[in-house]
């Protein structure tokens, strides 16, 4: 079976404690999310996301619908 768990990290305007709790429900109830995180002491605000089968496009859209601008990074230099 092949292995697709992977780390996805997204720029986003998630900036504070109350906009975690506002995209928590978003991304703790979507299938194939293990786990995921919002560095808010980043300019960029990266949001990381430990993937088992969601994709990046799933995830922009999911941060949208809880109302926050999302862009997946490009970790290619």
């Amino acid at each position: 079976m092949e292995n697709n768990n992977q780390n996805l990290k997204f720029t986003t305007n998630i900036n504070c404690s109350g906009c975690i709790s506002k995209v928590r429900p978003h991304l703790d109830n979507a299938d194939g999310v293990c786990h995921w995180d919002v560095d808010t002491t980043s300019k960029e605000k990266i949001l990381t996301v430990a993937s088992k089968g969601i994709t990046a496009e799933e995830i922009v859209e999911l941060v949208k619908k809880a109302g926050f601008k999302i862009e997946l990074l490009n970790l290619q230099n």
